[in-house]
Formats: structure tokens, C-alpha cells, sequence
């Protein structure tokens, strides 16, 4: 006997509980970076490794819209690479991620040839974008869904940089004041596209799992931080070695 589909309020349900117990907000490290217990060269670690991150999303978006035959759903989508790329003259996500580097006194070559992140870093991220190019496309959408909850911790990102860490300049924080309007607008049309094409249980199961993936490569990326600059405090060779304060 077929397994009964769910219905679209069911699988949203379903995506946000992921969310709820999986997403990178309940990090250890997220914890340590929100309540001020990190100190500069931890946070330089952190900004250069989501560096990369940040890198590849237009490229994963870029991907994403090559594999599409729908001309509207191809036009929804170009406006993640105006985002992250910039579009008109108008700078994007990316080059304000390197504002906050700048801000962090990060070497801007160190941090846009990532020649310093964290193998595990570069694994997770690189595993991503080759998900969005051979998986089902309503998988490869619905892998974006973490989107659904960047708002919250956004907003908890802000204020406790703010708060506790002197030494990152109000100004470096640009990314994060364009951000969560972005991907609500994202979050929105890729929910309802994967509602729309993810009829059968088969389909929603996979969907629900590339949700799942998303989270685990955001988990990934913070558990080799964790373990290279907070405990046990192994950094591999070639990655971004924090020097001794002053």
C-alpha cells in the first residue's frame, strides 16, 4: 500500500520541525559567537570560513538557474545572484561579507583566495553546490529552506556583536541589516515551489531529507570550527592559524 502524500500545510510542517531541531542556531559554537565568549582571532576564523560559504552561493544559484526550463521560475531566481553578486552598481552580500573582514582586520587577498579555510569548510560547502547540480530540482529548491529560519538568527547575530565584541565596527555589519528581508522573499517562493511539486510521499520524503543535507553542511562548517579554534583547539595544516594577542 502507497504511503498516504502529505498535504502542503503537513509538509511545511514537517520542513519547519527541521528547522526547529537541526538548524545551526542550537550550535555550540553559534552559543559561544552570540553570547560574546569568543575572542577576535575566533571570530576572524569564523568570518574567513563563512567567507567561502558566501563565495559559492552565487555560484550554487547560478547552477541552479542553468538547470531550470522555466523562464518565470529562472526570472524569481536571478534576483538571489543580483543579492549576493550585485547588480547596476550596487554592491552585493558577498562584498559586504568582505566589509566585515576588512572590519576584522582580515588581509582581503587571505580571505577571497579561501587558500586558508578549513578543509571541512571547503568539503561542506563544495558538497552543497554539487547537491544543487545533481539532485531533482524541487530537491535542489528545497535545500534553500534554511532560509526559512536565517531571519531569527540573524537578528540574535547582530545584537550580540554588537553588544560584546568591541572590536567589530557597526559599520562591517552591512550583510546583515539586508539580509533577512531577502530571504524572507526567498524563503516564500521556494516553499511555495516545493509545495507546488512535491506531490507524492516519495518526493516530500526527499525533500524533507535535502532540508536535512542543508543543515547538516551549515552544522559541518561550525563543528570543524569548533574543534580547530575552541576545543581541542587543532588547527589543520595551512588553515587560518590565529596569532597571540599582544
Amino acid at each position: 500500500m502507497a504511503t498516504r502524500a502529505w498535504s502542503g500545510t503537513e509538509l511545511e510542517k514537517r520542513l519547519r520541525a527541521v528547522g526547529a531541531e537541526e538548524y545551526h542556531h542550537r550550535h555550540p559554537f553559534h552559543q559561544l559567537l552570540h553570547g560574546g565568549r569568543l575572542d577576535l582571532f575566533q571570530v576572524q576564523a569564523w568570518a574567513l570560513n563563512r567567507a567561502y560559504y558566501q563565495s559559492q552561493i552565487p555560484v550554487k544559484d547560478a547552477t541552479l538557474i542553468a538547470r531550470s526550463e522555466d523562464p518565470e521560475f529562472r526570472r524569481a531566481w536571478r534576483r538571489r545572484l543580483a543579492d549576493h553578486d550585485g547588480d547596476l552598481g550596487e554592491i552585493g552580500g558577498y562584498e559586504r561579507w568582505l566589509a566585515l573582514t576588512d572590519g576584522l582586520d582580515l588581509d582581503r587577498d587571505l580571505v577571497t583566495s579561501a587558500g586558508a579555510v578549513l578543509p571541512a569548510t571547503r568539503f561542506a560547502v563544495d558538497a552543497y553546490v554539487r547537491f544543487v547540480r545533481e539532485r531533482p530540482l524541487v530537491e535542489a529548491v528545497a535545500s534553500s529552506l534554511t532560509e526559512l529560519f536565517a531571519p531569527e538568527i540573524i537578528s540574535q547575530r547582530v545584537s550580540g556583536m554588537l553588544a560584546h565584541y568591541a572590536f567589530v565596527p557597526p559599520e562591517s555589519l552591512a550583510y546583515f541589516e539586508a539580509r533577512p528581508p531577502q530571504a524572507r522573499r526567498d524563503a516564500a517562493f521556494a516553499l511555495a515551489y516545493v509545495k507546488r511539486y512535491a506531490k507524492t510521499r516519495n518526493c516530500q520524503d526527499a525533500v524533507v531529507a535535502a532540508l536535512r543535507f542543508k543543515c547538516s553542511v551549515l552544522w559541518a562548517m561550525l563543528d570543524a570550527l569548533y574543534y580547530a579554534y575552541v576545543m581541542p583547539g587543532q588547527v589543520p595544516p595551512g588553515a587560518f592559524m590565529p596569532q597571540t594577542p599582544p
